[in-house]
């Protein structure tokens, strides 16, 4: 199992490799990449910085704990802190099932979780040298 706050650069093709097994038919993914906008802030994103609570790797665990618990997922998900550029991942997700579907759902219930409760904050540094965060409530 993957879940966890990294520094360095995610990789998907490890995280479809740590869930897969012979007896899935599906994979679902998702990468999370950094945008040049954000709807809510007037300007141009340039880059993000993101940071996280110590805890936030036993949080993440926990969550994957939780949506696997029915034993007939496998899944791992990491999610970058630092500096990140406009393109660069920012969260990688992979869930393996023996069926298509309850793979997607798994996947999709595992990145609303982590969005909503993992202690993970961004700020968001705009072109003309401002910057919001966002995560802080």
């Amino acid at each position: 199992m993957i879940a966890r706050i990294a520094d360095a650069p995610l990789d998907l093709a490890a995280h479809i490799a740590a869930v897969a097994t012979p007896a899935d038919g599906a994979v679902a993914t998702f990468v999370g990449l950094v945008r040049d906008h954000d709807p809510s802030v007037e300007g141009e994103v340039t880059h993000l910085e993101y940071s996280a609570h110590p805890d936030a790797d036993e949080i993440l665990s926990a969550i994957v704990a939780a949506v696997t618990a029915g034993g007939e997922v496998r899944a791992a998900v990491s999610h970058r802190i630092g500096r990140l550029t406009v393109g660069e991942p920012a969260i990688v997700a992979a869930v393996a099932s023996a069926h298509r579907a309850e793979a997607f759902d798994a996947c999709r219930e595992l990145v609303e979780r982590v969005k909503a409760e993992a202690p993970i904050w961004k700020r968001e540094i705009l072109a003309d040298g401002s910057h919001t965060w966002v995560g802080m409530s």
